[in-house]
């Protein structure tokens, strides 16, 4: 895992503004929309006002409604009366309205933002390393993809929440204050206390939400390990083991999420005392103001409303502030990512790459996973174009991590990788890899159509090239006889196909996308005989005209090498390219020397 990184709050909003910054003219919409909020609330006591001082009083209309109102209506107690009902239902309709209108642009362009920076995300999490992904694990960078990456939705939707909030509050400070200066200046007593409960419990909550983070990915790392590995459970029967470790696991992340819903209890607890406590000191001072005729009584019941309305967008930015933790703690473990910089990155200059000749020279090329374990180490060759090559070793001998460096999964620690005479450093990475067919030991396939897998290099490929590509690799009377043919779906992983069919999709892929170079890990290390040898004529097809690294423990799929390399803890043998000497070093067993053992005399 890499080294956790600390954001600020403002530093987080920063990036987040520059990351919507294509969204400007929609936001700027919602936000004249959300604003329009303030007003419609200011009005909201009027009618309550007219209806004390106006109806049941004898006090004059607010001198802006006589201005617009007939003369009639103002001296007529009952035309003032509907005249207040009247003023109720337009100002719920204008309400209502603002509301639905805020929230159908809301929601849009909340999905929209959350979508790109998701698709932005998962774009450069593909980019990293192999040894980053190693470090990081599957399961959080997946949780980062899919949950963490809304993150960004939710900020921008919060802070366009308290934006409307302030825009309120100050709205209704302006109104009371004009109305009776002391006494908003009595209810704003109580912000500094608020000031500081968010302080506290914000750095509480963010730290808390960091936790259960943590707990989340962790369970849901043991639901991929035990689904993905789900024969070896059921074979050795651990079901109820594995079910009590992902309770524990999830149980865990409960406790952390228990917490942070008693600290978010907490603070909203204080926060409700606090205005409850602003309210009534209000409400005393005003009923004194009253008695003394300083202030009517119908202007008491505005005030009073209005600082109900004045404390429920100071309630408001309270809440959002707490739950806004969450959404920074996800906006922080993502921006970790993408300040990450691929470990294999491409030069500003990098040259493109067509078609490589496939001429390859190794230059005293050593790799480390970190500076204390070797990989490889003063590994030098030179394959000619066209050219087989052969890898043998004992496993951990570093044959993996050879031709991983071939295709800069990695990049040497030291020394220097050549194709075609230049640095692999200096072709564009996509270019690169394109140059390369690879077939892996346990083949990869995906659970779509036998056609759509075979076609994966080469989405471009027609119907007839996908099955030239399958006949090649000795694929196309299997598939033909499946219900559905080239259509049939292969499963998960490919369950739905046998080991060696699975080989064999994966050598009509690597047809398919015809590459000057080719890798084979270890193509027959898991099938039978007659599966091998249809895998090995298949494959003697595939390396014709083709700089070809084969990774083996068997003899049969080394025999047709030009060249053989012999890696012995992460060191070339010096042993040349004899065959003979390379293979009794090796396989001593396959030549016909070996040493019996004591009991049976067998190698």
């Amino acid at each position: 895992m890499a080294a956790k990184q600390v954001y600020k709050a403002l530093g987080i909003y920063r990036r987040v503004l520059q990351e919507i910054r294509p969204h400007w003219l929609a936001l700027a919409m919602l936000l004249a929309l959300d604003a329009m909020a303030a007003p419609v609330a200011l009005f909201v006591p009027l009618p309550l006002k007219i209806v004390v001082d106006n109806v049941l009083g004898s006090q004059p209309l607010p001198q802006f409604l006589e201005l617009l109102v007939p003369s009639w209506m103002v001296a007529s107690p009952d035309a003032t009366l509907w005249l207040a009902v009247s003023l109720i239902l337009l100002i719920a309709l204008l309400g209502l309205m603002q509301g639905l209108g805020s929230w159908i642009l809301q929601e849009y362009l909340g999905e929209k933002i959350g979508l790109e920076f998701r698709s932005k995300l998962f774009k450069h999490v593909s980019q990293l390393s192999l040894a980053q992904h190693d470090k990081r694990g599957g399961s959080d960078l997946t949780y980062r993809i899919q949950y963490d990456a809304l993150a960004i939705k939710w900020l921008v939707m919060v802070a366009l929440t308290l934006m409307t909030a302030l825009l309120t509050l100050l709205g209704m400070l302006y109104v009371i204050t004009r109305l009776n200066f002391w006494l908003g200046m009595i209810a704003l007593a109580i912000v500094p206390v608020l000031v500081f409960l968010t302080q506290i419990y914000s750095r509480r909550l963010r730290s808390s939400w960091h936790r259960v983070k943590t707990a989340e990915t962790s369970a849901l790392s043991g639901v991929q390990e035990v689904i993905g590995a789900i024969r070896v459970v059921k074979a050795f029967g651990q079901e109820h083991r594995e079910q009590k470790r992902l309770f524990d696991l999830a149980r865990q992340s409960v406790r952390e999420r228990v917490r942070v819903i008693v600290a978010e209890s907490e603070f909203n607890l204080l926060v409700g005392i606090t205005i409850a406590v602003g309210t009534a000191s209000v409400l005393f001072i005003g009923a004194e103001a009253v008695q003394a005729e300083r202030l009517t009584t119908g202007e008491l019941v505005l005030v009073m409303a209005y600082i109900v309305q004045l404390y429920a967008p100071i309630r408001v930015m309270g809440k959002q502030v707490a739950a806004q933790q969450e959404s920074l703690v996800s906006a922080e473990r993502m921006l970790s990512i993408l300040d990450e910089h691929p470990a294999v990155g491409e030069t500003p200059k990098a040259r493109a790459l067509v078609r490589a000749k496939g001429h390859v020279v190794f230059a005293d090329v050593g790799f480390a996973y970190d500076s204390a374990s070797w990989a490889l180490r003063n590994v030098s060759f030179d394959v000619a174009a066209g050219s087989t090559v052969g890898i043998v070793g004992k496993t951990g001998a570093g044959k993996t991590t050879l031709v991983n460096l071939l295709t800069r999964f990695y990049d040497p620690t030291e020394g220097m990788i050549y194709l075609d005479g230049n640095d692999l450093r200096t072709y564009r990475i996509a270019d690169l890899r394109n140059q390369f067919s690879i077939v892996l030991q346990e083949p990869v396939l995906f659970p779509t159509s036998i056609a759509e897998n075979i076609a994966y290099g080469a989405p471009e490929a027609n119907q007839d090239a996908i099955i030239a590509a399958a006949k090649m690799a000795n694929a196309h009377d299997f598939v033909v006889e499946l219900p559905e043919g080239y259509d049939t779906l292969v499963g998960d992983r490919g369950v739905r196909l046998s080991g060696g069919e699975r080989q064999r999709i994966s050598l009509a892929r690597a047809f398919v996308k015809d590459s000057p170079l080719l890798i084979l890990d270890e193509p027959t290390s898991s099938v039978d005989t007659q599966t091998e040898d249809a895998i090995i004529d298949a494959t003697l097809r595939l390396i014709a005209n083709r700089t070809t690294f084969i990774i083996a423990h068997r003899r049969s799929t080394l025999r047709h090498c030009d060249m053989l390399l012999l890696l012995n803890e992460g060191r070339l043998a010096p042993l040349g390219n004899n065959h003979q000497a390379v293979l009794q070093a090796f396989a001593p067993h396959e030549t016909g020397q070996c040493e019996p053992r004591k009991k049976t005399g067998a190698c």
